[in-house]
């Protein structure tokens, strides 16, 4: 034994060195999973009793769930897209020859690196009834005689959640797709152009497909935060008007904090897990056909 320890073989020492990793993930991935299962089917606030898959009877059936997870879908749909292709722009915009390229890319980071609930209230004065800059640009221009609540109608506010939304993330995927785009070698670009490709054509047939790899990567990441929306529309709207903005981890706070109900709170939880699980296990099957 002291042997093997001293002088280890080549699956041993694989063993050792990957031993803190995986106890590492235990603590850190399966250790809370776990957690929130057994918390989904033992009343934590009842004296533990257990519950089996009651709470997930009830989960199915309440209202306030579906609702949720149309909200989360329906942001997470409009926003992803969204912030691609502002990303892009972006990314394409700071890729430029600038002689000075700093300025463009520290402009990129600051979106970035703003608090998401930072970003919800300056965009909730943005919105606001009375002292907004966005009324007061619209009746500026005369395009409006009477201030719009756009945080109290439901369309308007879910729409203003999703701009913000778009804003505070579009600066993320542009650094991931501008580090992309810094891998495309220049010289497919100047072939294209002997060839005779227009700029559209060498966008399509070049820019494109370099970038898929980047920006997979870039929808895998922003999808699973998208599914996770909380902060941005509870700082502005609270899941108001009604729950016309609540989205799926609001509802896990207010389960989970203001009605102090652990049990049902971990059993939404659940239902979010698994629905990144099935999104993230999609894209990687892309990723998987894309490579063969």
């Amino acid at each position: 034994m002291l042997s093997k320890l001293r002088d280890p073989s080549e699956k041993t020492l694989a063993v050792m060195l990957l031993a803190p990793a995986f106890l590492l993930l235990l603590l850190i991935v399966v250790y809370p999973i776990g957690k929130l299962v057994y918390n989904s089917v033992y009343a934590v606030d009842k004296n533990g009793a257990f519950l089996g898959l009651q709470n997930y009877l009830d989960v199915v059936q309440d209202p306030l769930f579906w609702n949720a997870t149309k909200n989360t879908l329906l942001i997470t749909v409009i926003t992803v897209p969204g912030a691609l292709i502002a990303g892009l722009a972006l990314a394409m915009l700071a890729n430029l020859p600038f002689k000075r390229k700093w300025p463009v890319r520290l402009s990129l980071l600051l979106p970035w690196a703003l608090p998401l609930s930072f970003a919800g209230l300056i965009f909730a004065w943005f919105f606001h009834t009375e002292y907004g800059v966005v009324n007061d640009v619209m009746n500026r221009l005369g395009l409006q005689s009477e201030p719009t609540s756009w945080l109290l109608k439901p369309n308007w506010a879910f729409a203003a959640i999703c701009l913000t939304v778009i804003w505070k993330t579009s600066s993320f995927m542009a650094l991931i797709l501008l580090a992309g785009l810094q891998m495309i070698p220049r010289s497919l670009y100047e072939a294209a152009e002997v060839d005779g490709a227009s700029r559209w054509q060498q966008f399509w047939q070049i820019t494109i497909p370099m970038l898929m790899p980047s920006i997979v990567v870039a929808l895998i990441f922003r999808t699973i935060t998208a599914l996770q929306t909380f902060d941005i529309p509870y700082t502005m709207t609270r899941g108001g008007p009604g729950e016309a903005t609540e989205t799926l981890a609001m509802l896990i706070h207010k389960y989970t904090i203001d009605y102090s109900d652990i049990s049902f709170g971990s059993t939404l939880a659940v239902f979010m897990f698994l629905i990144s699980l099935v999104v993230t296990g999609f894209y990687l099957k892309q990723i998987g056909k894309n490579a063969a």
